[in-house]
């Protein structure tokens, strides 16, 4: 089985750099600012790039960071399980495991609510509860 092309470290970071610089718009400097938010809520943070785009990690995925035309896409590998009191998370709600951040041109993310959330995120993943949970043994049926 063929490994996703996952690159932690010093290239997954120059990466995101680049793709930063590469968008050159509205869409670059929000990533560039999501990210600086990322590194002040988590300082251990890890960057990898996966799947052609910026992925944080901490005990497990806490977020990723998807360009599009028209938004920057936070999705939260675990957002259903947070809670959002400030209401940050306004795509894939219907779901039952990820939530994302939608952000147009011209928005701008609650900087403590976000570092809130993502610590939040951090913390459910080293609870835990983001590993999946073991299969139950079958149990062994007596002959008749």
């Amino acid at each position: 089985m063929k490994k996703p092309d996952a690159n932690p470290g010093p290239a997954a970071e120059e990466r995101i750099s680049e793709r930063i610089a590469e968008l050159g718009d509205w869409r670059g400097k929000i990533l560039a600012r999501m990210r600086k938010l990322i590194h002040e809520a988590d300082p251990k943070v890890v960057e990898e790039w996966k799947w052609a785009i910026p992925v944080w990690s901490h005990d497990g995925i806490i977020c990723t960071g998807e360009t599009y035309k028209k938004a920057v896409k936070l999705t939260f590998a675990h957002g259903a399980a947070l809670k959002d009191p400030k209401r940050l998370f306004n795509s894939s709600l219907e779901g039952n495991t990820r939530r994302a951040i939608d952000i147009p041109e011209g928005s701008e993310v609650d900087a403590t609510a976000f570092k809130t959330l993502f610590r939040q995120a951090v913390a459910f993943n080293k609870s835990g509860k983001s590993k999946p949970l073991k299969k139950p043994k079958p149990s062994k049926k007596a002959k008749s």
